[in-house]
């Protein structure tokens, strides 16, 4: 078996793992305690970083969950999980692929470390506040998107679909976050969390 997944509980590596369960590839999962540099810290000898989720294929090793997914569909396509560089809404499809991270999740990542995982006399909730407002602000930008259609490109479901699910999904985890979540991003929510794919993987990551 040549693909294996580093993955915690929820954590962003239920990105790849969604996609994974999506394209029906044979793959072995390991998964790890959260955080992993923490609590299993022979995992930095495979990933220095320590970060989840980490991705190896033969010699490719992978440490960014939506680049993962985006390998996988390069790599082991085609699947309609991708978009073709001569579609109308191609663009679109890679701007959704890096906004879930550089825009979407970085905000409730801070959130989670100053309400949840500093210790009590290092939480900062002004700083959780203001990242949550700044979640706010650009998930606007998601709802919009939804208003007209189903899926965020090309008329189906991809993997930028899996790349802003999850960070639809960690936000409604978030306590802080959880009631920012508008009606079409609740409605897109549950609709993603309905699919087999999805529901499979969260029955093989520990709980």
């Amino acid at each position: 078996m040549s693909l294996t997944l580093y993955h915690c509980s929820h954590a962003r590596s239920l990105r790849p793992l969604w996609c994974l369960e999506e394209m029906e590839l044979e793959f072995e999962l390991i998964n790890l305690p959260f955080p992993p540099r923490v609590f299993a810290k022979e995992y930095k000898e495979i990933n220095p970083l320590g970060t989840i989720p980490f991705l190896t294929d033969g010699e490719t090793r992978m440490s960014e969950s939506t680049g993962i997914c985006h390998y996988l569909t390069q790599r082991y396509g085609p699947t309609p999980l991708d978009v073709a560089v001569d579609h109308a809404e191609y663009g679109a499809f890679l701007n959704w692929l890096y906004f879930s991270d550089a825009t979407l999740t970085f905000p409730q990542t801070l959130v989670l470390r100053y309400t949840q995982l500093e210790p009590e006399e290092r939480r900062l909730p002004q700083a959780a506040e203001d990242y949550g407002a700044w979640f706010s602000g650009r998930l606007r930008h998601v709802e919009t998107a939804l208003e007209t259609r189903d899926y965020l490109v090309a008329d189906r479901f991809t993997i930028a679909d899996i790349a802003i699910g999850y960070a639809l999904h960690l936000a409604d985890r978030l306590p802080p976050i959880r009631d920012r979540l508008g009606s079409q991003a609740r409605g897109y929510l549950d609709r993603l969390r309905s699919r087999p794919a999805f529901e499979r993987a969260l029955e093989k990551q520990k709980t």
